[in-house]
C-alpha cells in the first residue's frame, strides 16, 4: 500500500466477545478489504493461550485465536483466556490473574496483547504501519450504569493507544452493520439492525439508501439505538446449566437431615463453570479444597465425584465448548430431534441431552428480553411498527433460529436479510473509518 495515500495508516477493528476481524479502509473508490488473520480466514476467535513454559518476548509466551484454542484442546500446560471483552467496565479489568509458572498479568494487558497481534497482522496486509483506528463498541458495555460504560470504552481506547494507535475513534457496532447493509440498497429505506454477538444484543434503526452513502455526516440518519448485555455467552451458560452440569449436581438436592426438607446443593461453582472468564477461578487450590469438603452436601455422591473430576482435571472450558457446540447443532437439527452431549471425558458412558423443548425453556427469558430491546429501539425512534422496511441480522448468535424467528414475528412486514455474521460489522467499521479519517 502506498504510504502517501491519506488512508494508508487507517484500519478498523471489530473486537468481539467471541470473534474479531480487521478491515483496511483503503483509498476512496476502493472496496473495504478484510485482513486475513489466520491463513485465509478473515475472522479469528477472541482467544489467548498463555503457555506455562517458553521464553518471554514482550510478555509471557502466548498463542492467539485458533492456535490458542488448539493449544488448550491439545492439553498444553497453560491458561486459556476467552471473552476478554466481558471484563471491560468491571473491577476485573485492572486486576491481575495467574497465567502459570509464577507469572501474572492484568486483564487489560491480555486485551492489549490481543489487539497488538491483530494490529501486526493488519500491518502485514497493509504493507506499512497503522496509526489510526475505528473500533467497534456495543451500544452498552454495561447495562444501566453510564459511568462504568464510559470507563469500559476508556479502557479499550487506552489498550489501543498502548499498542501504537495514535488516533482512536469508536462506532456503535450495529450502526457499522447498517452501513454494510446500505452498500446493496437500491432505494431509501429504514433498517432495523439486529447485531447479536457473544456478549451483547444491539439494535439500531438507520435511514439508508444510495443517495446517503457519500454524506460525511450521517448523524441525522441514525433514528435510535439500544442494547442489552445478553447474547451468545448467556445462551451458552444457560444451556450448559440446563444440560451438561446437571449430572455434576447443578439443581440437585442434598440429603435429608433428621427428616428436614432437603436443600439444593450450593450453586455458585456451577455458575462459575458456565462463565468463560470465571472458569479458571474454580481451579485454585483453596477453592478445590473447599469444594472437596462439601461431599456431604450431596445426596448423590456420584454428582460430587464428577464435579471434582472436572475441577481436578480442569475440564471446565471443554464442557463449555460442548454446550456451545450443542446449541449450534440444535439450530441445524430436524424438528423434534434430541442431541446427545458426550461427557465420557468425566465418566465412561456419561452423557447429557438437549432437546428443542429444553432449549426453549432455557432461553425463553433471554430471547424475550432481546425482543423487548428491539421494541424499545422502535419506541425511541418514535416510529410505528410498520415503518421498518428490513431487519438486518448480523453477529454470531443470529444463527440461533429460535431467536431470529422471534424477531421476525415481531416485525412481520419487514423483510429479513442476513449479513456475514462475523464480518458485516468489520466491513461497516471500515466504511466508517474511511468517512471519518478521509
Amino acid at each position: 500500500m502506498n504510504p502517501s495515500l491519506p488512508l494508508a495508516d487507517v484500519c478498523a477493528i471489530d473486537f468481539g466477545t467471541s470473534n474479531s476481524a480487521v478491515a483496511l479502509a483503503g483509498a476512496p473508490g476502493e472496496g473495504i478489504r478484510l485482513v486475513p488473520l489466520e491463513g485465509d480466514a478473515v475472522t479469528m476467535p477472541t482467544a489467548v493461550f498463555y503457555l506455562a513454559e517458553g521464553p518471554e518476548t514482550e510478555g509471557p509466551p502466548r498463542a492467539f485465536g485458533r492456535a490458542a484454542v488448539a493449544a488448550y484442546v491439545e492439553g498444553l500446560d497453560g491458561r486459556l483466556m476467552r471473552s476478554m471483552k466481558s471484563v471491560l467496565g468491571s473491577t476485573l479489568a485492572e486486576q491481575r490473574t495467574d497465567v502459570g509458572a509464577g507469572r501474572s498479568v492484568a486483564y487489560v494487558d491480555v486485551i492489549a496483547g490481543y489487539l497488538l497481534h491483530l494490529k501486526r497482522r493488519a500491518e502485514v496486509a497493509a504493507g506499512g504501519p497503522l496509526r489510526r483506528v475505528v473500533m467497534g463498541r456495543p451500544v452498552r458495555f454495561v447495562d444501566d450504569d453510564d459511568a462504568r460504560d464510559a470507563q469500559a470504552q476508556a479502557t479499550l481506547a487506552e489498550a489501543a493507544r498502548r499498542v501504537g494507535f495514535e488516533s482512536v475513534a469508536f462506532e456503535f457496532e450495529p450502526i457499522a452493520a447498517a452501513f454494510d447493509f446500505e452498500q446493496a440498497c437500491t432505494r431509501e429505506e429504514r433498517v432495523l439492525v439486529a447485531d447479536i454477538g457473544g456478549g451483547t444484543s444491539d439494535f439500531c434503526i438507520v435511514r439508508v439508501g444510495p443517495g446517503r452513502q457519500a454524506r460525511p455526516d450521517r448523524s441525522d440518519d441514525l433514528l435510535a439505538h439500544h442494547g442489552v448485555h445478553i447474547a451468545g455467552t448467556d445462551f451458552d451458560r444457560h444451556l450448559e446449566l440446563a444440560t451438561v452440569l446437571r449430572p455434576l449436581g447443578y439443581g440437585a438436592l442434598g440429603p435429608s437431615v433428621a427428616g428436614s426438607t432437603p436443600r439444593e446443593v450450593p450453586s455458585k461453582v456451577y455458575f462459575d463453570l458456565a462463565t468463560w472468564h470465571l472458569i479458571n477461578t474454580v481451579y485454585s487450590p483453596q477453592r478445590v479444597l473447599e469444594l472437596r469438603g462439601m461431599k456431604g452436601f450431596y445426596a448423590d455422591v456420584a454428582q460430587h465425584r464428577r464435579l471434582m473430576t472436572v475441577l481436578e482435571e480442569r475440564l471446565g472450558h471443554d464442557l463449555a465448548a460442548r454446550a456451545e457446540a450443542a446449541k449450534i447443532g440444535l439450530s441445524d437439527a430436524r424438528e423434534g430431534e434430541v442431541l446427545s452431549i458426550d461427557l465420557s471425558l468425566i465418566e465412561r458412558g456419561l452423557a447429557a441431552t438437549l432437546s428443542d423443548a429444553q432449549c426453549q425453556a432455557a432461553l425463553a427469558a433471554d430471547i424475550a428480553r432481546i425482543v423487548e430491546a428491539a421494541d424499545e429501539t422502535l419506541r425511541l425512534a418514535n416510529l410505528p411498527r410498520g415503518a421498518i422496511d428490513a431487519i438486518y441480522f448480523t453477529g454470531g448468535s443470529t444463527g440461533l433460529r429460535r431467536l431470529t424467528d422471534a424477531l421476525c414475528r415481531r416485525f412481520p412486514q419487514a423483510r429479513a436479510v442476513s449479513g456475514e455474521r462475523f464480518a458485516s460489522v468489520a466491513t461497516g467499521l471500515g466504511l466508517t473509518a474511511r468517512r471519518r479519517f478521509a
